[in-house]
Parts: C-alpha cells; sequence; structure tokens
C-alpha cells in the first residue's frame, strides 16, 4: 500500500497507542463437554458452562472458546488457501472485485467510521446465493441475490471455505445455545432466525504499516450482527475496549482457539442484558497479519426486536423492532462510498433515544 495516504489517519483521538495493554480476565472457556454425550447429560456440568458463557457475555462481550470441535486441519486449510489468494499481484485479486452490483468478493478500500482501514479483504457468504432485500426502502418486498465470486487461484479456495463454513455454522448453533440457556430461554429459542441466514466469511489480510500509530487496519466498531467467532494468527491486533474503564486492550493470540464476541442483535434480544463492546484492529511496520472472522446473521427478514420473555412492565423493550435486511444493506451500501453522516446503527432504534429522523426509514413498527 505504500506511503499512508491521508484516508487512512485516524483523527487524533481515536489514533492507537504503540504501548500495548495485554487483555487480562477475557474469559478462556473450554467447549470440550459438548462434544462428549456423557458430560451434556450432566446437568451440573452444563450448568456451570452455561454460567461462564453467561459471565463472559455480560461483563465482557468478549471471550475465547478452546476444545471447541472445529477440526484444526479446516482451519489450516482456509488459512493457507488465504494466503496465497493475497500473496498475488494486485491485478489478478481485482478480476473478483467486488462493487455496487457485485457486493461479495475482494476489496481494499473500506471505511470505518468514515476512515479508510489498513486492510484487503475477500467476503463469501455461506448460503449462496443468499437472499437480501432489493432496496432500502420499507415497503419495497421484492428481493435480491447475493452470489459468491470464486478466484481462478488457488483453485482449492472454494472447497475449503466451504468446509469451514459447515464446521463454523455448527459452532454458532450451539455458542447461541449457550447464550439462550444462559438468558433462562429455551436452548432452541434463536434457532429460526438462521434458516435462511445472511452469515458470511471474511478473509482479512493486513499488510505492514510504515505508520502505525495512525493508521488502524479496522477503525473502532460493533458487529452488527449476532454473533462473530474470529480466528486470527499469531501477530495478533485486536483490541477490545475494556467495559469497566474505556481503555483499549490487547486480545493474546491463542493458538487454535477462537474469539467470540456478541453483536448488536443479541444486545437488542437480550433488552441489553449483554452489551455489543467495540473493538478495532492495530498494524504493525513489520509483520502481515491475517484473520478469519465468521459473521452469524439472521434471515433478511427477521424483525429484529427484544425477546419478549425478557421484558416486562419494570424492564420494557428499549429498542423499537427493524428489519434486519433493511438494516444490513443500509450498512452494506456504505462501504462502496465515504458518507457525509454516521452509518446506520441499532442506537437509531433505540426507545430511549428519540432519532425521529430515521422513523421513516428503516423502523417497521
Amino acid at each position: 500500500m505504500g506511503e499512508v495516504d491521508p484516508a487512512f489517519i485516524q483523527e487524533l483521538e481515536h489514533r492507537p497507542k504503540l504501548s500495548i495493554i495485554e487483555a487480562e480476565g477475557i474469559p478462556f472457556i473450554d467447549l470440550s463437554m459438548l462434544n462428549s454425550p456423557d458430560a451434556v447429560s450432566d446437568p451440573s456440568t452444563l450448568d456451570s458452562l452455561v454460567s461462564e458463557i453467561g459471565n463472559a457475555c455480560k461483563n465482557w462481550g468478549f471471550f475465547q472458546v478452546i476444545n471447541h470441535g472445529v477440526p484444526l486441519e479446516q482451519r489450516r486449510k482456509l488459512e493457507k488457501a488465504s494466503r496465497k489468494f493475497f500473496a498475488q499481484p494486485w491485478e489478478e485479486k481485482v478480476k473478483v472485485r467486488r462493487d455496487e452490483v457485485k457486493v461479495l468478493g475482494y476489496y481494499d478500500t473500506e471505511h470505518t467510521k468514515n476512515v479508510r482501514d489498513w486492510k484487503e479483504v475477500f467476503d463469501f457468504t455461506v448460503q449462496n446465493p443468499t437472499i437480501v432485500p432489493a432496496s432500502t426502502h420499507p415497503d419495497d418486498k421484492e428481493v435480491a441475490e447475493w452470489h459468491n465470486q470464486w478466484p481462478d487461484y488457488p483453485h482449492e479456495l472454494r472447497e475449503a471455505f466451504e468446509e469451514y463454513a459447515e464446521e463454523l455454522e455448527k459452532l454458532s448453533n450451539k455458542l447461541m445455545e449457550l447464550i439462550a440457556l444462559s438468558l433462562g430461554l429455551p436452548a432452541d429459542r434463536f434457532h429460526g432466525f438462521f434458516k435462511d441466514q445472511t452469515s458470511f466469511i471474511r478473509l482479512n489480510h493486513y499488510s505492514p504499516c510504515p505508520a502505525p500509530d495512525l493508521a488502524l487496519g479496522v477503525g473502532r466498531h460493533k458487529d452488527a450482527g449476532a454473533l462473530t467467532i474470529l480466528a486470527q494468527d499469531d501477530v495478533g491486533g485486536l483490541q477490545v475496549k475494556r467495559k469497566s474503564d474505556g481503555e483499549w486492550i490487547r486480545v493474546k493470540p491463542t493458538p487454535d482457539a477462537f474469539i467470540i464476541n456478541v453483536g448488536d442483535i443479541i444486545q437488542v434480544w437480550s433488552n441489553e442484558t449483554y452489551e455489543s463492546v467495540e473493538h478495532r484492529v492495530m498494524v504493525n511496520s513489520e509483520r502481515e497479519r491475517f484473520s478469519i472472522p465468521f459473521f452469524f446473521n439472521p434471515a433478511h427478514y427477521t424483525i429484529v426486536m427484544p425477546s419478549e420473555e425478557l421484558t416486562s412492565e419494570k424492564n420494557p423493550p428499549r429498542y423499537r423492532p427493524y428489519n434486519w435486511g433493511k438494516f444490513l444493506i443500509t450498512r452494506k451500501g456504505s462501504n462502496f462510498k465515504k458518507l457525509d453522516v454516521k452509518n446506520i446503527q441499532i442506537q437509531h432504534f433505540r426507545i430511549s433515544e428519540l432519532a425521529d429522523h430515521l422513523d421513516g426509514a428503516l423502523s417497521v413498527i
């Protein structure tokens, strides 16, 4: 990417500090019991795991899982294919470049909070094609299809992606069951929302940056979907904004673990029992970094709203319902141009935040 273009430079208050605070306290959760039929039959063991998940979601919004059941060879296969793809000349990668019509594929000019990210990415959806609304207009019921683009090289990328996606979908469903139980809900409470999922996997490549004190791999943000499962390499760079004091802390890479964070949808479904937490990615001047996040997202027709079981007269709903598909394509459109205003956020649907200017845009009440 060469010298640092001004488009990459963060505002002063958002520039990363090169002195790093390591994350102490982000929970490690052992999921081995989920892969053992005997262990699941023991209610006390399951109760303990559910409690760990609940505490992690409430106190951090992030946790790491080990012994998760995803075969290591599937992850390694996709990581290797990812490195091969990004090592190609730019002229080869842009053959599968995404745009406002083909919204999946390669991209290297993504913005977060209207500042360009120091990264290049490749996006694939889990369901191919993925069905989404045709427009952001609330009265438009037409749908469109998103189709994956597959590069000619490496030829094994598609197979590696499909195998990995299948395993991550299984893990996501297990985690959603544990989260539901931790909220006092039936384990399958959220299953129906993911029947026609809009989930996707992203391959990230962060090249060495000559000014890691000015730019970020990904600027501060919260994930809009339900759940994110991140595989990162040994270089690291993920930072989480600690809820207790707002300090940015680095999540130290752990071999073969996955980093999990709850997204905005879980924040709404739980009526803020759990909170989606801001995070960002630092870059460094010496080593390139690779990561693979899996974004577990519901069907486009999902109306996201606080779960009825978690609301009452004393704890009324804190969000107005919104259509996930309309929300998704509004966010997606912002990837291709710098906005004059902040992108759509769940805060626009928070009942205490009277965002009247957006009432007609996406609210479906």
